[in-house]
């Protein structure tokens, strides 16, 4: 009985958050816009969260480096470092980190932060005042996430290249020049292509699960905490999820 409403429950929200992306996709397209608001996020999810994805990128960048190189010593492979970090980053480390980082920073905060106007009744007294909350709230927010994220990607995979030609450079002397030719011989647009891509869902998901919990949260507090952390984890999972279906669409279009 018990694992039979565990089941239900779960079908009963995998279609309330299908139901609250199609009312997204409902209200994106409608007037009025709220442009300002929408600029207003990006600077909060994009430029809030770029020191902790550049320091994030720095060290992931130069401990997969330092970490490689013994491996690569021993089959004299040594001068094959930079092109394997180069893919492993922009093809996969790269984007999942900066989405799970940005799940933990993000969605918990859009979580805490809708859930807490949900507690408060601000939302209730938007909608009495006339005033759409759902665009103003929700719209903006999944926009702004699934439009910065991409943007932290790349500078996290530029920042975690820059780690890992200094970890390059702990055991040895490779010129700057040398480093990069390696790797952008090494990399082409099937590498860029759909790692670019699945970032843009990453955000989605993100800044949907965020907003679902927190604009559904329950009355009380312990609806906040729970909102904040639900968020973190189904956005996670679903991180998981999306970038193994990623991987089989890649590969079955020949792109890996």
């Amino acid at each position: 009985m018990f694992k039979k409403n565990r089941y239900k429950d779960f079908l009963k929200e995998t279609g309330e958050i299908s139901a609250f992306a199609g009312r997204f996709f409902k209200e994106g397209f409608k007037p009025r816009y709220e442009f300002a608001e929408l600029i207003r996020q990006c600077f909060i999810i994009g430029y809030q969260s770029l020191p902790l994805v550049c320091v994030t990128a720095f060290i992931m960048g130069l401990v997969l480096t330092v970490q490689s190189r013994p491996t690569l010593e021993e089959f004299g492979a040594e001068s094959y470092l930079p092109a394997m970090v180069a893919i492993s980053v922009i093809r996969e480390i790269g984007p999942v980190i900066t989405a799970l980082i940005c799940a933990g920073k993000i969605g918990s905060s859009i979580g805490a932060e809708l859930g807490s106007m949900r507690v408060t009744e601000q939302i209730d007294a938007m909608e009495v005042s006339g005033t759409n909350p759902f665009k103003y709230l929700v719209v903006t927010r999944i926009l702004a996430c699934t439009l910065m994220l991409p943007l932290l990607v790349i500078v996290g995979d530029t920042i975690s290249l820059y780690a890992s030609y200094i970890g390059v450079n702990l055991k040895g002397v490779v010129s700057w020049h040398l480093y990069y030719t390696q790797v952008f011989d090494t990399i082409d647009f099937s590498d860029l292509i759909p790692a670019f891509i699945k970032s843009y869902f990453f955000g989605f998901v993100i800044g949907l699960i965020g907003c679902y919990k927190g604009y559904n949260s329950k009355k009380g507090t312990e609806g906040v905490g729970l909102a904040a952390n639900s968020a973190v984890v189904v956005s996670s999972l679903l991180i998981f999820i999306l970038d193994l279906i990623a991987v089989q669409i890649a590969d079955l279009m020949g792109l890996t």
